[in-house]
């Protein structure tokens, strides 16, 4: 009931800013237009008519997590190229950290945004908020965006709500999260890819105690995280998925905290307690693990699939002869051999309520599907980051290298998209695994961040073996209860 109250609160609050700050901007606005029309501001009803006559210019206010440039100076150079190629005069926020909080503290506030990058988490509490524009009607009028080659309908399926409402259009068409490993390593010390929790400890375990990197140190680790982000690829060993699991009787559980998940946390205790396990995983950010991982400090870690071709590029990139390969594997198989991993929640754009410029937005995501739209949000900007020969072939710049060939849909959602310079080392491999093994997007609700810290926090207790893994599933379970967080 109190988590009830806290949104209903929250939601009010929110539909107060944003009501308050259109009525606002319709005040405004009448304001403006008497005074451009007024006799006492000196315009003649000849420069009246003028100025009316010309066409208004697009613009479009943009809040980003990650299309853009890659540096505050390429972001301008992104704006300027996004006008090149559509006339739309565009301004794009991207905040450099917390991209999650100052979305929710922007439009809160009333902010008003055209179009605001997001995820699933906060798109499910923006649409319950009332917060984002239902977009049905203007999907359905687009050519493009109705357009089963360039958003496949089963996309359109993971952004529906209710009798199926669409609130946000799709940014690209996302990979999922596996376990990556450092195959020179596993070449290296005669290891074979590992299927069960057995297998990956004996690899993980050699990659802590036969110093992989040869450097006659005993500086390595078998495995990072980032806390639970994302340890899915074991949790495929006892058939679990992370986040809620609803019956069909409407009931929640989160198979994280029942005993199926127990041997799973025991196997990590047993990493931990022999240093095989990255001593600060729980503490990570996702920016620590992959650094790890990037200086021969950790064998495994994971991650989504896309940056197991970032590990490469970023390596071989900087040093064209090193040994240094990373690979996406299955992770962990269940007894009857299936693989339980991870599809990414669905990354969006949504048009706020309070937006100025709606049908410019729409405009902007036709762009951002097609072909050019295409372009940019891999390869980048023309000229910078690639260029184009007079055979029609592109070829990346030093910087175009360095950025990965990713501006914020590294893998567009169209199915016509042939990316002309190829993906990244081993990306296409790990981003086959995920599709292959019938990975599902995990269930969210507007009180799964409740419920993570709680899972969280006994979930930590028991890989790190401060409780046992039975008793801090079982405290984590009752504690969900009697939060109303599960049935």
């Amino acid at each position: 009931m109190s988590s009830i109250r806290r949104s209903t609160g929250l939601s009010l609050l929110v539909a107060a800013a944003i009501t308050l700050s259109a009525c606002g901007n319709n005040n405004a606005g009448s304001a403006n237009n008497t005074a451009s029309g007024s006799p006492s501001q000196g315009n003649t009803p000849a420069q009246t008519a003028a100025a009316t006559q010309e066409p208004a210019k697009q613009t479009l206010r943009i809040l980003s997590g990650v299309a853009g440039g890659k540096t505050p100076e390429e972001n301008e150079q992104f704006e300027q190229e996004i006008e090149r190629l559509t006339g739309i005069e565009i301004e794009i926020e991207k905040p450099a950290a917390d991209y999650s909080k100052k979305l929710m503290a922007a439009l809160a506030g009333g902010e008003k945004y055209d179009l605001v990058y997001m995820g699933k988490t906060e798109m499910d509490q923006l649409v319950e908020q009332g917060v984002l524009t239902r977009l049905n009607d203007m999907i359905d009028a687009s050519a493009v965006l109705s357009d089963p080659e360039v958003i496949e309908p089963s996309e359109w399926d993971l952004v529906k709500y209710g009798d199926g409402d669409i609130y946000s259009i799709l940014n690209k068409k996302e990979g999922g999260t596996l376990p990556t490993v450092r195959q020179d390593w596993m070449d290296k010390l005669k290891l074979e890819e590992p299927k069960t929790l057995d297998e990956f400890y004996t690899v993980l375990k050699a990659f802590k105690e036969q110093d992989p990197d040869g450097n006659g140190k005993d500086d390595t680790y078998g495995l990072s995280t980032s806390g639970l982000y994302d340890i899915q690829g074991f949790m495929s060993a006892a058939g679990v998925k992370y986040r809620y699991v609803i019956d069909a009787d409407g009931k929640r559980s989160i198979p994280y905290s029942t005993e199926a998940a127990v041997p799973v946390y025991e196997w990590f205790a047993k990493l931990y307690k022999e240093g095989i396990l990255d001593p600060n995983f729980a503490t990570n950010d996702t920016a620590k693990m992959r650094e790890l991982f990037l200086t021969d400090r950790v064998g495994m870690v994971t991650y989504w699939d896309a940056w197991v071709g970032l590990f490469n590029n970023m390596r071989q990139t900087e040093d064209p002869d090193t040994a240094f390969v990373a690979k996406g594997i299955t992770g962990a198989a269940a007894p009857d051999g299936s693989f339980m991993l991870r599809r990414g929640d669905p990354s969006v754009w949504g048009i706020p309520v309070n937006a100025e410029h709606p049908e410019t937005a729409i405009a902007f995501m036709e762009f951002w599907h097609s072909e050019d739209g295409n372009i940019l949000s891999t390869l980048g900007i023309e000229n910078v980051d690639w260029t184009k020969g007079s055979d029609g072939s592109y070829t990346l710049t030093e910087t175009g290298e360095e950025h990965g060939m990713d501006h914020g849909a590294p893998f567009p959602s169209s199915t016509k998209f042939v990316n002309p310079v190829g993906t990244l080392p081993g990306a296409a491999e790990a981003r086959e695994i995920i599709f292959s093994n019938n990975s599902t997007v995990e269930l969210s609700t507007a009180d799964w961040p409740n419920a993570e810290k709680i899972v969280q926090n006994y979930a930590f207790k028991a890989m790190m073996g401060d409780l046992p893994a039975a008793d801090a599933v079982k405290s984590m379970n009752a504690e969900l209860k009697s939060a109303g967080l599960i049935d």
